[in-house]
């Protein structure tokens, strides 16, 4: 189709005009699309997914489907598209970032592309920044879609079913959060069966907040960490020593690069507390470790900024969104020193088992595209990290939102009271106010101040989130005072004169009834006309007394956050006006401003008098634009670090697919065998002259892989090495063929065997190398102080770790699978899933203890007595074997792993 490839090729500037000549097109199908039945429209996706069968295109189908769901939209939740709402669509299908103002309605915008992409069965996945916002938006433009015969899903965390997360995945539509697809993926791929893989591709994705989760959240990567055997009374006792040590002479703060470094006088207090010589021997890194962690707690990390506590529980605060992140921790032991510090109960320090960067992730969909209010000042970032054009979509309705110039106070708390005193007068005249603050502390503080002067207010922060959505949606009513952390990603309209639909439900609910049955939804719909009236009087009132006005008490670091703010005002052509107020005193400008902030701040003036300086001004952008690229260079240096790690995860995980999809591994073994048979040898027999080959350290060596029956004697007939490594080979295999012929099910039995030893083993190496990646991150940086690029050190020597790794998991795969051998025996008729085994030589023996799962002992071996005698040991046993079509008698539900009821000789066999 000509205009679509006009579109593509257009020029940044024209793109726009060339989306804007479409709509007409999609226009001039309305009438035909009204004149058609509810069947008829809804078979609409059959005849598209049969012409995309024949060889049409998404692109080919795009104007028709954009019309079809203009009219489902209609016909189900009461919304037209507008005609800039089909452009920010086609931005989307085309896999570019449409930045839409706040209220021009991106939820609807994204039904278009979503559609259109989801005929192709492929799946498609919408990306949201909360819980919430997944359950509303699947279920609000779900019905669009299920009207047109689309299926439509939600992963959640509160979904952790396998099981319902696989069928949420192969619906045509999949609605949930940035950080569940990531971990999602992540937990795929430590899957042991395809049965437990949930995700099935990435086709195409459509951000919401774009810059919220592409941007802001991309400086953490997503970890699954399991737990380490670190001791909580070191942390308790570091936290301790810490609180003794004093800024400026025990160590150093620079907050604006947040790191904390000891002192000399410091270092020799720590040792004399621990009762150590020196604290940098090699032997006492842990100690350096757990002082470097205890002092960021003190002096980087602060309650009611940070992190809140609640009820005994750290809780991390989202600095973008003000939410608490429910289940996140911080990694390295920082969570744990925080923990101490505030004298809660310790959780277990992890270790990281999977890792991915949400750069890397999200570059692993085919399309990708994204929507926010606020995306051009980070468009540079958006091209070159994601391939991401920003194209910015006009307004439906002319932006009528004054934006008044700062406010600057020499301290913070004549700040506050020009705040309140602005408030209280805004709020006497019925003037809604929306207040934002930058950290919890800020909005309490604040809250106080307004309880003194016998304001009303609603406060939305970390602490009282639970009701946000309530909470905006009535911001707009008269004389309504609101009183947020921050406005990014709250999915909700803040509209003039209140929300009726909430207001009717709340009293419906107070009433003590419910919507769903007759009686509650007659008084529903009653409440609702009445409520309608109310609102549309107040929104009169609130447009004549100048519209919703946003007060900003402190400015960002990110210019993004403060547009989204003052965003939430004038949406949709109403009036709106926004201020900030600032202080010398805030962090933003004692930290980045320079001298200018110091200078003012030595001059005498009145706390309660603004001052107007274009310096000041000037400082302010200056400051924000450092930060900005501070900022930028953190995920930049992330994802150059990354994409070492990204290469390695790549390997390895398309490995452990390739052995769950049941790769025959019989050949992989033969070439491990030759392998490490030959390193033997050349370790060994390094030197041409037999006189120098140490054959005893050969043989040694060998039975650590299988049971050699060469002695010394044998091996020094060999009048080359390539004789030594042939006859090795030759015996090896022998014994491996023979060994297979002697398991129940034999050779299909033997793939199985490997395909479960090698999934163990991969796992098992991966998490210690990433453990060990970890550790060298961590030091790398002070290898610049040996004149040494730390990135390409980190390139190097993460090359040369993964390389030895990927040795390593070739050599403990052979040892394991040559010796591990199964035999059929009586078993007794014991739940298996509960049972206690025991009586491994070696803890790293691999032993099946459960049908299709093979796990290292030491994961398992919780005996209630000894090795050999385990106390009170009661077993009845069976008579029978298992028996491949009759297992029930054996009281489980599922089948023996191969049918034929095999278990490891290495595993003894005693239950409890």
């Amino acid at each position: 189709m000509g205009i679509f490839d006009k579109v593509l090729r257009a020029g940044e500037g024209r793109k726009l005009k060339r989306l804007a000549e479409i709509v007409p097109l999609i226009n001039d199908l309305e009438d035909e699309m009204v004149a058609l039945s509810d069947e008829a429209l809804r078979a609409k996706t059959d005849e598209f997914k049969e012409r995309l069968a024949l060889g049409e295109t998404t692109d080919d189908l795009l104007v028709e489907a954009f019309a079809v769901v203009r009219e489902a939209a209609k016909r189900t939740i009461g919304q037209r598209h507008y005609d800039v709402q089909l452009m920010g669509g086609m931005a989307l299908h085309f896999g570019w970032i449409a930045e839409m103002k706040t209220g021009e309605g991106k939820t609807l915008v994204s039904t278009l592309p979503v559609y259109l992409n989801a005929l192709e069965g492929k799946g498609v996945h919408v990306v949201t920044v909360n819980d919430y916002l997944a359950q509303r938006d699947s279920e609000w433009m779900g019905r669009i879609y299920n009207f047109l015969g689309l299926s439509v899903g939600r992963v959640t965390p509160d979904i952790p079913d396998a099981k319902a997360k696989r069928e949420a995945y192969l619906c045509d539509i999949t609605y949930g959060t940035n950080t569940e697809f990531g971990f999602d993926y992540l937990r795929d791929n430590m899957a042991r069966s395809l049965d437990d893989i949930v995700q099935r591709g990435h086709f195409f994705g459509i951000v919401d907040e774009v810059d919220s989760i592409l941007i802001d959240e991309a400086r953490t990567p997503l970890i699954i960490s399991g737990p380490s055997d670190m001791s909580q009374e070191l942390y308790y006792r570091f936290a301790g020593i810490v609180r003794t040590l004093k800024n400026g002479r025990d160590y150093e703060v620079d907050e604006e690069k947040k790191t904390v470094l000891p002192t000399e006088e410091g270092i020799e207090r720590v040792e004399k507390a621990l009762g150590i010589d020196n604290l940098f021997d090699i032997s006492a890194m842990v100690y350096l470790h757990q002082l470097n962690q205890a002092l960021r707690a003190k002096e980087l990390y602060h309650r009611d900024r940070d992190y809140i506590v609640e009820r005994g529980e750290i809780k991390i605060v989202d600095e973008f969104t003000g939410r608490t992140l429910e289940g996140r921790r911080w990694s390295e032991g920082l969570h744990q020193a925080v923990e101490a510090k505030e004298r809660v109960r310790i959780k277990e320090e992890n270790h990281t088992w999977a890792t991915v960067t949400l750069q890397n992730y999200f570059r692993m969909y085919e399309k990708l595209s994204g929507m926010t209010g606020t995306a051009e000042t980070e468009a540079a970032e958006f091209a070159s990290t994601y391939g991401l054009q920003v194209i910015p979509i006009p307004t439906h309705r002319e932006l009528r939102r004054i934006d008044r110039p700062d406010f600057v106070y020499k301290t913070e708390m004549g700040k506050f009271q020009a705040v309140v005193d602005d408030i209280l007068e805004r709020h006497e005249s019925g003037q809604p106010v929306l207040v934002g603050t930058a950290s919890v502390a800020k909005s309490e503080l604040l809250s106080q101040l307004l309880q003194k002067n016998d304001v009303p207010h609603f406060v939305l922060n970390a602490k009282h989130h639970a009701l946000e959505a309530q909470i905006v949606a009535q911001a707009g009513r008269l004389g309504a005072v609101t009183v947020a952390t921050n406005m990014a990603g709250r999915g909700v309209d803040i509209l003039l004169g209140g929300n009726p639909e909430g207001l009717a439900l709340q009293e419906v609910l107070a009433q003590g009834r419910s919507p769903e049955d007759d009686e509650g939804r007659a008084l529903y719909e009653e409440t609702l006309a009445k409520y309608k009236v109310i609102c549309k009087e107040e929104g009169d009132r609130v447009r004549e007394l100048g519209g919703l006005y946003v007060l900003g008490s402190e400015r960002h670091e990110s210019r993004r956050i403060d547009n989204q703010l003052r965003g939430r005002s004038g949406r949709q052509g109403d009036p709106g006006e926004s201020r900030f107020y600032l202080s010398l005193e805030d962090d933003l400008l004692r930290l980045f401003s320079g001298g200018a902030v110091s200078w003012m701040m030595q001059k005498t003036f009145p706390e309660d008098q603004p001052i107007e300086a274009k310096m000041v001004t000037k400082a302010i952008e200056r400051a924000q634009t450092t930060v900005e690229g501070k900022n930028a260079e953190i995920r930049k240096e992330v994802l150059k670090y990354d994409e070492v790690l990204n290469e390695q995860r790549k390997i390895i995980y398309k490995r452990r697919r390739q052995v769950l999809e049941g790769e025959d591994l019989r050949e992989r073994t033969s070439l491990i065998l030759d392998e490490v048979v030959q390193d033997l040898v050349d370790t060994y027999c390094e030197r041409d002259f037999q006189e120098e080959w140490d054959l005893d350290g050969l043989i040694s060596a060998v039975k650590t892989y299988w049971p050699t029956k060469f002695v010394l004697s044998d091996l020094a007939q060999a009048v080359s090495k390539e004789q030594l490594v042939e006859s090795l080979v030759v015996e090896a295999e022998e014994y491996y063929d023979s060994k297979e012929q002697r398991l129940p099910g034999g050779a299909e039995t033997a793939r199985e065997i490997e395909r479960e030893v090698m999934l163990t083993v991969i796992d098992q190496k991966w998490r210690e190398h990433l453990s060990e990646m970890d550790y060298l991150r961590e030091g790398i940086n002070l290898r610049a102080m040996g004149q040494q690029d730390p990135l390409v050190a980190w390139q190097r020597e993460g090359y040369a770790m993964f390389s030895e790794l990927m040795e390593e998991i070739d050599a403990d795969y052979l040892r394991y699978v040559m010796t591990v051998d199964v035999i059929a025996e009586p078993v007794a008729q014991v739940d298996l899933n509960q049972a206690s085994y025991w009586g491994a030589n070696d803890p790293n023996d691999i032993s099946l203890i459960n049908p299709g799962r093979a796990v290292p002992l030491s994961e398992i071996m919780q005996s209630k007595g000894d090795d050999d005698d385990p106390a009170g040991a009661e077993v009845e046993e069976s008579q029978e074997p298992y028996v491949k079509d009759d297992t029930e008698k054996l009281g489980r539900n599922e089948k023996c792993w191969c049918g034929s009821g095999i278990k490891f000789k290495h595993c003894h066999g005693k239950a409890s």
